[in-house]
């Protein structure tokens, strides 16, 4: 009772918060709204037009990015594509429709459908657009300088395109992958104990997972590096710290504090990471800005790094309990309703309001409400 009687009190608080700093009326919490749902943030080089998203800029669920292009998957499972079309990378082939994942090489581009098969497009010259028989049950794809990778339900990777490193030597026991992803000439999987596999060119040391190959969530691969995110949250970084002109640039130095990280991706010569309070940090190679993060930098999503560019989609934020795209007064009376246990008549709002992650909706999550409407 005292705890109820508790968060009641915190609650009123905030009613009291919302009325003096105008947040239903747009002085709060509202840039988000401008820009929608699932909107694309580009930045670095764009002689391409590789960051100059097509409009609508809404109601993308995920990115891919190329050497100089880039690829949105839509909500409705279509896919849109932009910049360098050299090759006809940016050629969607018909039908446009009933895609569940995107991914890009340097010059080729990758769509799996959600019946597990994958539609391949673009730079052909090694065979990384012919998916070898049977093109049945994929559950992830990859795509690497000329090379591509699936990842078959059954927990196997199939490799195609060039060889010339070995990058589509699929090391034994091929088996238990649960995820994979390719650099410039190396390919990486992570294995369902958290452990990962490299294999391909190592010139730089981008094969040699360093330290305790263990608990492991995440991995991606730029151009001679590799990133692997823990299940700490931090991020290990190995292989060439140095640019193409063998300048240092410092890719795999990942940004103190390295905690709190959720997602990697590995650009040219420049990584990116997601924090779980959904800002993005950039570090390494920036002669293009592929660093320079876009302000607000906050409610990101998911990411995506290409040669000199990088990508990310921008989600509701937090707060946003009815997913109208700003924090205001509909969603105060959502989370007061939802704090004293009263129905809403949508489940999701009582997973919305779980801000925490603590796996309740409770007054823990008060401060980072209020938190949310002076944002």
């Amino acid at each position: 009772m005292k705890l109820r009687l508790g968060i009641k009190v915190c609650v009123w608080a905030i009613v009291g918060l919302l009325a003096g700093t105008g947040a239903g009326t747009g002085a709060a919490g509202t840039a988000w709204a401008q820009d929608g749902h699932g909107s694309i943030a580009a930045w670095g080089d764009n002689s391409y037009g590789q960051c100059d998203v097509p409009p609508p800029n809404t109601d993308f669920v995920a990115v891919a990015a190329g050497s100089s292009h880039s690829l949105g998957l839509k909500a409705d499972g279509s896919i849109m594509a932009w910049g360098n079309n050299e090759w006809g990378r940016c050629d969607v082939p018909p039908p446009n429709a009933a895609f569940m994942a995107v991914a890009a090489g340097s010059g080729h581009s990758l769509g799996l459908k959600a019946e597990g098969w994958i539609v391949t497009w673009g730079y052909n010259y090694s065979g990384q657009c012919d998916v070898p028989q049977p093109n049945t049950a994929f559950a992830a794809v990859a795509g690497g300088l000329s090379h591509t990778l699936g990842l078959k339900v059954d927990g196997s990777i199939v490799a195609w395109g060039s060889n010339y490193h070995g990058q589509g030597d699929v090391p034994e026991p091929n088996t238990d992958f649960v995820a994979v992803a390719a650099g410039w000439q190396h390919s990486l999987g992570l294995k369902a104990d958290e452990t990962i596999r490299t294999w391909g060119l190592n010139d730089d040391g981008q094969c040699d997972v360093p330290g305790w190959n263990a608990n492991f969530v995440a991995i991606a691969g730029g151009w001679h590096h590799s990133l692997g995110l823990k299940t700490d949250g931090s991020i290990v970084a190995w292989g060439s710290n140095y640019d193409e002109f063998g300048d240092y640039v410092g890719q795999c130095d990942v940004p103190a504090p390295n905690t709190d990280f959720a997602a990697v991706a590995a650009g040219g010569n420049h990584s990116l990471g997601l924090k779980t309070d959904g800002s993005i940090v950039a570090w390494g190679g920036n002669d293009h800005g592929e660093c320079d993060v876009p302000a607000p930098n906050t409610d990101f999503v998911a990411l995506a790094a290409g040669r000199w560019h990088s990508l990310g989609i921008k989600g509701y934020p937090r707060g946003d309990l009815d997913h109208d795209g700003d924090v205001d007064a509909a969603d105060q009376a959502i989370f007061i309703q939802v704090l004293l246990g009263i129905d809403t008549g949508d489940p999701q709002h009582i997973l919305r309001s779980d801000l925490d992650g603590d796996g309740a909706a409770d007054g823990a999550d008060i401060p980072l409400f209020v938190q949310a409407v002076l944002d």
